[in-house]
């Protein structure tokens, strides 16, 4: 990789070697951008990846994990996306460190053997139609009945769910008036009856998903923590996977790839572009800091909501302007299929996807500036 603003410790770098070397047999995969489209590689990959024992590195010991720290996984998941291999599964991070935090020791014998391995995969259930930004508004409901829930709803905008084996999702099983105190947390088989998992095409030809939820059954065993406290649950696993969550080699990557593209169609000795590209590497050296910001958050276990929100803004709004950038120099070039083409089919979601750019703005001026009283 080329030079970043972090370098880790002699273990930590050496650590990083181990990974490069592990990433080159899978060099092509992309399955950073294509997991959909590619997915018995992909799963292929994690279970690899299961087998150095890297799928629970920063578990505890006590879970089955390497106990390794944050810096590790924040290592491991960068490099992969600056190699365009792979994002960082559900299971092993939001799924296990959850059920770690909070399941019970016969939720967490089910479940955390399979995703160390990679063998077993989530997709996450949040989002709904008239609920994406504003969760506490969700409307899927689960009722109880004896021994086992049912689920009736619709998620949407469900990345993976098409070769996932289970839906962490959250559903409500309080009233609509209790917003975010009324709602549980459960795994739900996305291969039991009642679910129906419909395709919803993106532009850069991958797919989310659409999950339609028919009274579907779901064990009281499958419900993590007690009834109506999820909101906690969601906001404590977020504060502990969110330094793999925007890697910013992915973005050093798109720019080196741009830096080729312009190099190959003989525009890099202008001084328009070079004033462009001299700003954008600036950008990504900006998103590297912010990303080491959210980093020391978590290996300090401090509250890190308003680096998480800068961080995630910075990310999707570059890797924007970089996949931009031909065309607002009139590059006409650039309209041709190819990676650069690709890059801006694919960034035009990014400032959606894992939180809307207006809600970054909104939590960092309500919490990080004091702005518009409290959040």
């Amino acid at each position: 990789m080329s030079v970043s603003l972090f370098v880790g410790s002699a273990e930590e770098e050496e650590f990083r070697a181990d990974v490069i070397r592990f990433i080159s047999e899978y060099r092509g995969l992309n399955g950073f951008h294509f997991q959909g489209s590619k997915w018995p590689e992909v799963k292929a990959l994690y279970r690899a990846i299961g087998q150095c024992g890297w799928m629970s590195i920063g578990w505890s010991d006590a879970a089955g994990g390497l106990g390794r720290s944050a810096v590790r996984e924040f290592i491991l998941w960068d490099e992969m996306a600056y190699a365009r291999v792979a994002r960082p599964p559900l299971g092993a991070g939001i799924v296990a460190k959850t059920l770690i935090a909070h399941g019970t020791e016969a939720q967490k014998q089910k479940w955390l053997p399979p995703i160390r391995a990679g063998e077993k995969f989530f997709s996450l259930g949040y989002s709904e139609p008239g609920a994406g930004s504003d969760l506490a508004g969700l409307s899927t409901r689960a009722d109880l009945h004896g021994d086992h829930y049912v689920v009736t709803g619709e998620k949407c905008w469900t990345s993976y769910a098409q070769d996932s084996d289970y839906l962490w999702t959250l559903v409500r099983t309080g009233a609509v008036e209790d917003r975010g105190r009324g709602l549980s947390l459960m795994i739900l088989d996305l291969h039991a009856p009642g679910v129906s998992v419909r395709p919803l095409p993106t532009i850069d030809g991958e797919q989310l998903n659409q999950v339609v939820l028919d009274a579907v059954e779901v064990p009281v065993e499958h419900r993590i923590g007690p009834e109506n406290a999820a909101w906690r649950l969601v906001k404590d696993a977020l504060d502990v996977e969110r330094h793999v969550q925007f890697p910013p080699a992915r973005l050093r990557r798109d720019l080196e790839e741009l830096v080729a593209w312009l190099r190959k169609h003989e525009h890099e000795l202008d001084p328009v572009v070079q004033r462009t590209v001299a700003a954008l590497g600036v950008g990504v050296f900006e998103v590297e800091a912010l990303a080491l910001l959210v980093l020391e958050s978590v290996v300090k276990g401090r509250p890190g909501d308003v680096e998480a929100a800068q961080n995630k803004l910075a990310h999707a709004e570059l890797s924007q302007k970089i996949a931009r950038a031909p065309f607002e120099l009139g590059l006409s070039e650039a309209l041709i299929y190819g990676p650069i083409e690709f890059l801006y089919r694919q960034s035009t979601w990014e400032t959606i996807g894992g939180g809307t750019s207006e809600i970054m703005r909104s939590v960092v001026a309500r919490q990080g500036l004091g702005l518009g009283g409290r959040s």
